[in-house]
C-alpha cells in the first residue's frame, strides 16, 4: 500500500495542529479525515474504514490510549500515537493497548511521513494468492504464510500491521532465533533499548492469540542471549 491509496484518520484536540497535519499529509498523496477528540472519532468509525489512524494520547475526555484499545476489540486497523509524553512506560501503555508505534512531540512532519509509510508497508495484502498456500502449525493455530493470515480452527484470527510483521519475520526462519535488534530493525525503526523494550511488548502481545499459557509459551520461545524464536509442530 503506498500513500496515494491510503486514507488516515488524525485524531486530534489541537485545531491548528489538525489543520497543519491534513494539509501536510493531502500534499503527500494522502486522502486524510480529521477529529477533534475520541468521541467524534467514534462517530466517524462508526462509517468509515480507514488504512491508519494518528491517534493524539492527551486529549480532554477520553485519551488516546483508552480509545487505542476500545478500537483494538473490533478492528487491526494500524494506529500511531502522537504523545508528549516522554517516560518510556507511558508509551509502553500505548503498545500494550495495541498501538503499532508512537511519535514524540514535537516532531518533524517528515518523520510522522516516514513512519506511516513504514507502517502501511507493513500491512499484509489480503488478495488471495493463485499458488497453493505454505502453511504453518502451532498446536490449534494454523498460519498461512502468503497470504499473511493466521486462523484458529474456522476462526480468523486479527493481528496489527506489526504483529503480521514479526510472524512474517519468524515465518522465513522457523526454528532459529532472531535477536531483539534484528527484529526493531526489520520493523524498520531506530536502534534503541526503548525500541527493544517495544518489541518486547509486541512478542507479549503476539503470545496471547498464539500460546494457551503465554507465560510459559511452547511456540514463540524466548531464547536466552539470542532472542526470539518461532517452534511450529
Amino acid at each position: 500500500m503506498t500513500g496515494h491509496d491510503a486514507h488516515l484518520l488524525i485524531v486530534d484536540d489541537d485545531e491548528r495542529i489538525r489543520g497543519l497535519l491534513q494539509k501536510f499529509l493531502i500534499r503527500n498523496g494522502f486522502l486524510v479525515t480529521s477529529a477533534r477528540d475520541a468521541a467524534h472519532a467514534r462517530r466517524i468509525l462508526s462509517g468509515l474504514d480507514f488504512d491508519l489512524i494518528v491517534l493524539d494520547v492527551m486529549m480532554p475526555g477520553e485519551d488516546g490510549v483508552s480509545l487505542t484499545r476500545s478500537i483494538r476489540e473490533t478492528s487491526v486497523t494500524p494506529i500511531l500515537l502522537l504523545t508528549a509524553k516522554a517516560e518510556t512506560e507511558d508509551r509502553i501503555a500505548g503498545l500494550e493497548a495495541g498501538a503499532d508505534d508512537y511519535l514524540p512531540k514535537p516532531f518533524e512532519p517528515k518523520e510522522l511521513l516516514l513512519r506511516i509509510n513504514a507502517i502501511l508497508r507493513r500491512v499484509p495484502d489480503t488478495v488471495a494468492q493463485q499458488s497453493a498456500p505454505k502453511l504453518l502449525t502451532l498446536g490449534p493455530i494454523r498460519y498461512d504464510i502468503e497470504r499473511g493470515e493466521m486462523w484458529r480452527g474456522d476462526d480468523l484470527v486479527r493481528l496489527t500491521a506489526t504483529e503480521s510483521q514479526l510472524m512474517k519475520i519468524f515465518a522465513a526462519c522457523p526454528g532459529e532465533a532472531v535477536s531483539r535488534a534484528s527484529l526493531v530493525e526489520d520493523l524498520g525503526r531506530d536502534r534503541s533499548q526503548s525500541q527493544e523494550r517495544a518489541v518486547d511488548v509486541q512478542i507479549t502481545r503476539l503470545r496471547r492469540k498464539i500460546e494457551d499459557d503465554p507465560k510459559q509459551p511452547r511456540y514463540l520461545q524466548t531464547v536466552r542471549g539470542a532472542g526470539y524464536m518461532l517452534a511450529p509442530d
